[in-house]
């Protein structure tokens, strides 16, 4: 993929120029979610992808996130606190201590769109 599409897709399109210590931490943490997504990997592991940004910015990523598995086919592991994004996945594995507890299947992921976090 084109590093300006990718960089556009995470709300960085004006920032293409700058080095990373011109960014604020949200904006490297984007930076690195268009660097992984560039590559079209088949696999893509995420821990924490919206932790350092906004709502809004937040949403973006994971819908990026979401086309990436929808469309190009890839498999997204988001690692995350935050079970509010339960719902947005095809399967949800619950860990504690270091042990899986439970797998929930989610045949109808909820719309990005739609979520409330």
């Amino acid at each position: 993929m084109d590093a300006g599409d990718v960089l556009t897709s995470v709300g960085l399109k004006n920032r293409i120029d700058n080095f990373p210590v011109q960014l604020s931490g949200g904006e490297q943490q984007r930076v690195a979610i268009a660097r992984a997504v560039a590559k079209q990997p088949k696999l893509l592991l995420c821990d924490e992808p919206t932790g350092a940004l906004d709502y809004e910015t937040g949403k973006q990523v994971l819908l990026l996130l979401q086309d990436m598995a929808r469309k190009k086919g890839t498999t997204v592991v988001i690692v995350t606190h935050n079970a509010a994004l339960a719902p947005i996945g095809d399967r949800v594995i619950h860990l504690r201590d270091a042990k899986v507890e439970k797998v929930e299947l989610n045949p109808h992921p909820q719309d990005i769109q739609t979520l409330e976090y």
